[in-house]
């Protein structure tokens, strides 16, 4: 239990997000802020929970004037499986946050404006995090299902892309409805930031993912996976072609023919240890 009531010594409160609570107080919006705040916390404090609860290591949540965020320091090697509950642990808390609103406005301890403006508050959280945009909760489900399909670095960087396209189209649906809502359109920078952020660091986060499988910090790999190139593929080509959740023997060939194989440690520690590359993978035959 002690492990769950750290996760609140992690709690970050961004510095404009106190500036957002003392415009609130002098326009009278003091509860309405306070209660997004509060839904935001829960949400972000269920993925905390799922995330503790598999051993993730968690760095801290934070709350920001329009959101929160948990970060972690794992880099795509938990099982898809895993990270899919981590992701929806957050979304499911505002099924019992409504039933519970529901059942005090019944027994008249909060008014029935009040469970109104709370259920509102809920359902738009609810359904903006699942749209399918890089950071929301619905961006990261769109890369988990595109790793199912390809490599590492092509489930992230298309979904940066789709994210790009569906972000455009949400901003001009809004643009169209509500033009002058300035949430929306403070909302839209930091989605746009972050995307911006994420697209130029995609490499790195691809290098991260390969140093955590380097380390042995991935989970269970239960799926076999052979990869097979040519022996004059360069040793980063093959990486890029490692998948989430697949373990990768390396079937090396010579003009079709199997040529021989290599394990994905070894290819690994000729990478990040040996520090080979620029090599051809053919040329590690010899060296493992």
């Amino acid at each position: 239990m002690s492990e769950y009531l750290q996760l609140f010594m992690k709690v970050r409160i961004h510095p404009t997000l106190w500036i957002v609570i003392g415009i609130a107080v002098f326009t009278a919006h003091f509860t309405a802020v306070l209660m997004l705040l509060l839904t935001v916390f829960v949400h972000e404090l269920g993925h905390a929970v799922a995330a503790q609860h598999f051993k993730w290591r968690i760095k801290s949540i934070s709350l920001l004037p329009f959101g929160g965020t948990v970060e972690t320091e794992e880099y795509g090697n938990k099982s898809l499986k895993e990270d899919c509950l981590v992701i929806l642990a957050g979304p499911i808390q505002h099924v019992w946050l409504i039933c519970l609103a529901y059942v005090l406005s019944s027994f008249s301890y909060v008014p029935y404006e009040m469970y109104q403006q709370f259920m509102y508050l809920n359902l738009a959280v609810l359904g903006f995090n699942l749209l399918p945009i890089w950071p929301l909760d619905g961006g990261k489900l769109l890369f988990m299902g595109l790793s199912l399909y390809r490599s590492f670095i092509d489930a992230h960087r298309l979904t940066l892309l789709f994210s790009t396209g569906f972000a455009l189209l949400f901003l001009g649906l809004v643009n169209v409805i509500q033009p002058l809502n300035l949430n929306i359109w403070i909302i839209s920078g930091f989605i746009a930031f972050s995307l911006g952020i994420e697209w130029k660091q995609r490499y790195y986060a691809f290098i991260r993912f390969l140093l955590e499988r380097h380390y042995g910090r991935n989970s269970d790999l239960s799926v076999l996976k052979p990869i097979r190139v040519e022996e004059s593929e360069q040793i980063h080509k093959v990486l890029e072609k490692f998948q989430r959740g697949c373990k990768h023997p390396v079937i090396i060939l010579k003009n079709g023919k199997e040529r021989g194989s290599l394990d994905e440690n070894e290819v690994l520690h000729a990478y990040f240890s040996d520090k080979m590359t620029n090599v051809k993978i053919g040329d590690l035959l010899y060296s493992y």
